[in-house]
């Protein structure tokens, strides 16, 4: 609120322009990136380290026109050291991130995985969102479907959809309302896009 007793405009603090693409995007939707003491630039997917940040969508072809066209010195106005497997990196810290968060709302009592389980959410409408790993059996995914109005993850492997519920792997997962759901599937697009990914998570269905 201003002096003067007017409510602030504050819609551009959750937008930032993308230094690859030019466009302006909401920020959950773009990766942050922060210069570090030697030069270095650091991605910061959670976007809470200090500094100064830049920003550029969440997709490899974003990411890597921003490498090779030199656009972090740009941003930075400063002489900057591009890690060699910058975009791997950042796809690694996504894919933690959005494990993290899954078994996040599983300890909570809001995720579950397994055919059956996940087959009797969908059955009880229960389910919010549907995940099922990418390299999964696709007769075995076909027999389940997005609940309706409801949200599709389909951008981890088995393996790392099993990490979020403490096993080998995981085919089947769903996710309840409320809760951490936003954020899993906010983080799930941003995966999407830089695993260049089409029509896979993040689709509503109904």
């Amino acid at each position: 609120m201003t002096r003067g007793g007017a409510i602030k405009d504050r819609t551009d603090d959750s937008e930032r322009k993308c230094i690859a693409t030019g466009e302006i995007q909401p920020k959950q939707g773009l990766i942050r990136f922060v210069m570090g003491p030697d030069g270095q630039v650091v991605p910061d997917v959670m976007g809470k380290l200090p500094g100064r940040g830049v920003y550029v969508a969440s997709s490899r072809a974003a990411l890597e026109t921003a490498v090779k066209k030199k656009l972090f010195a740009r941003g930075f106005k400063a002489q900057v050291q591009v890690p060699d497997e910058l975009v791997q990196e950042v796809e690694r810290q996504v894919v933690r991130r959005l494990v993290e968060l899954i078994s996040l709302a599983r300890k909570s009592g809001d995720a579950v995985s397994g055919f059956e389980r996940v087959k009797d959410w969908l059955y009880k409408e229960d389910a919010r969102v549907l995940i099922q790993a990418s390299d999964g059996s696709g007769r075995g995914k076909s027999k389940l479907s997005t609940p309706y109005k409801g949200k599709f993850i389909g951008c981890l492997t088995a393996d790392e959809l099993g990490m979020a519920f403490g096993r080998q792997t995981a085919i089947h997962a769903a996710l309840a309302s409320g809760g951490l759901s936003k954020r899993v599937v906010d983080e799930a697009q941003r995966l999407q896009g830089l695993r260049e990914m089409v029509g896979g998570d993040g689709r509503t269905e109904g």
